[in-house]
């Protein structure tokens, strides 16, 4: 009997959960609460992909498609594609989208810009895109060369906006240098920069960082409910894969903390395997020396477990791989670019015949400088620069930064 009015109990509370709806809701959600008010009587195209959903998980392509007084008449995908079915860096071709019959125009292709034609007919241009809050993901740079077309074109350019999954309190990671501006690294952010897109794209459009310093008719369609603090499971919402080695909101912690040594080639952070970004291994490395060295750092949050691997697909396919796993024990304790730097730093140290920076091609260290966001971090680390100087360098950057980024926040 007690079992039994203890599921009962459950049952309801579920439901009444599940009634009441995410803690958060997202600019699509605020927009369909409105009416559609900013998009009545509109010809709409809309910049999407998997991630741009309702809190109740429908579509927005949906939603405005089947929305009274709108007009949605073109789709437009970035990487990866408007239905998520293209893998990282793969071209996307222009093409018919099956549910709605509506075009889709590829921005992660020949083409990452809007081009007049693409945007002949529309008045009003639509962005609503799950984003993981790193400067080196391409959905931010495709905004911002979106944003860049409409302002060219007369265009009124709207952000539907998302939560920051790494919260909106954490901006650290080298800041971008101009010189090394790429679709990787397309703003003067710090690679972690604690804004949502909507905030972002304020500053995008409010510094002039558009070509020719252009400005575009920019509308942020808020969140309601979110604050600053909240990480993504205190939101309420359901977490879409952003990117297929994304599938988890937590992933975006581990991007940051091992994202620069993908770019390398020269070891591994788990893509291939079933926890991307999750691990740091290679044939070469000693699992154990890797492990017990990384947590004698002391570093705060996070703990280091020896295992070998072998990954599925990709150019590692069939190798086993050495090395460790890392796992959050506090994640309001960690010092996100720290762990990274000293993941770098180690690997070099224990294993100097195998110099991750040495043995990287010309074209892949060119990669890793675009991530970074310069060229300073990998000449640090060659040059044997201590990391509490690399640190302090890179805190330098992000204290210049705030004071800016201040202007442009929405959300307490």
């Amino acid at each position: 009997m007690k079992r039994a009015l203890a599921l009962l109990l459950l049952a309801l509370s579920m439901t009444a959960l599940y009634a009441a709806g995410p803690a958060v809701k997202p600019g699509i959600d605020v927009l369909r609460d409105r009416g559609f008010d900013i998009l009545k009587g509109k010809r709409v195209g809309l910049i999407t992909n998997p991630t741009g959903i309702t809190g109740d998980l429908q579509s927005t392509v949906d939603v405005l498609f089947n929305a009274p007084g709108v007009k949605l008449v073109a789709l437009y995908g970035p990487e990866h594609g408007v239905r998520g079915d293209a893998d990282a860096g793969e071209s996307v071709d222009t093409y018919k989208d099956p549910r709605t019959g509506l075009p889709v125009y590829s921005l992660y292709g020949r083409t990452r810009k809007p081009t007049k034609e693409m945007l002949q007919g529309l008045d009003v241009l639509v962005y609503d895109i799950q984003d993981i809050g790193v400067r080196s993901y391409t959905y931010i740079s495709t905004m911002g060369e979106a944003m860049e077309a409409a302002a060219e074109q007369h265009i009124p350019f709207v952000v539907l906006d998302r939560p920051d999954p790494l919260t909106g309190t954490r901006v650290e990671g080298p800041m971008l240098d101009p010189a090394f501006k790429s679709f990787i690294g397309a703003y003067p952010v710090p690679y972690v920069y604690g804004m949502t897109a909507g905030e972002l794209a304020q500053m995008v459009n409010g510094e002039g960082w558009l070509k020719d310093g252009v400005h575009c008719d920019l509308t942020v369609v808020p969140l309601e409910g979110w604050k600053r603090s909240m990480w993504w499971d205190q939101t309420g919402l359901v977490w879409v894969p952003t990117s297929p080695h994304v599938p988890h909101a937590e992933t975006a912690i581990f991007y940051v903390l091992t994202g620069f040594l993908g770019e390398l080639g020269t070891a591994n952070q788990g893509v291939g395997y079933t926890l991307p970004f999750e691990l740091v291994g290679a044939p070469w490395v000693d699992q154990y020396a890797l492990a017990r060295y990384m947590n004698s750092l002391g570093l705060a949050g996070v703990a280091f477990r020896p295992m070998t691997y072998t990954p599925f697909y990709r150019e590692s396919t069939d190798i086993q791989y050495k090395g460790v796993q890392i796992h959050l024990t506090d994640r309001e304790r960690i010092d996100m670019t720290a762990i990274q730097m000293q993941i770098l730093d180690a690997l070099i140290k224990l294993f100097p015949e195998k110099n991750i920076f040495t043995r990287a091609s010309q074209s892949n260290l060119r990669s890793f400088d675009r991530a970074a966001g310069s060229s300073s971090v990998r000449m640090a680390f060659q040059a044997g620069t201590p990391v509490t100087e690399i640190l302090k360098s890179i805190d330098l950057g992000v204290q210049q930064f705030l004071p800016r980024r201040a202007k442009y926040l929405i959300y307490p």
